[in-house]
């Protein structure tokens, strides 16, 4: 890893700020989020920071996870000013080698462009689509309190 970026899970040093408003105003996924659902999110997930030399934190992504089994990749980002420095192959390495994610039967992530990046970590297109469902709700958090 480049010198001047750290990766931690440590989520005290989290800018819950600055996540809120990528996920809320910049991302595709989660339009409209509130600051107390992502708040929530984050206390129940694996969450991972990248943070610059001025320890400002620039990229971020969230793993739900039993632990044993099972993963869910998500909301992943890298701020527009920090991309094209290979920080999400980064982050990616540094979160598929974490000691509590490893041994794990399965992945998932949902992505609308990224998939280059994912495949070269291993994840490919559903080999068999007719077993999986979804209970997806449209625009979830417009209507939240």
């Amino acid at each position: 890893m480049p010198s001047a970026f750290t990766i931690s899970t440590d989520s005290s040093r989290l800018n819950i700020g600055l996540i809120h408003d990528f996920l809320s105003n910049r991302s595709y996924w989660a339009p409209g989020i509130s600051r107390e659902l992502v708040e929530r999110s984050i206390r129940n997930s694996l969450c991972f920071g990248v943070y610059n030399a001025d320890g400002q934190q620039v990229a971020f992504a969230r793993i739900i996870s039993d632990k044993a089994t099972f993963a869910y990749l998500c909301d992943v980002f890298v701020l527009e000013e920090y991309r094209g420095q290979g920080l999400s192959k980064l982050l990616m390495r540094h979160i598929s080698e974490h000691p509590e994610l490893q041994g794990l039967r399965r992945w998932m992530l949902g992505t609308r462009d990224a998939h280059s990046l994912y495949a070269e970590f291993g994840f490919t297109p559903l080999a068999s689509p007719q077993r999986f469902m979804e209970n997806a709700k449209l625009d979830p958090y417009r209507n939240q309190s």
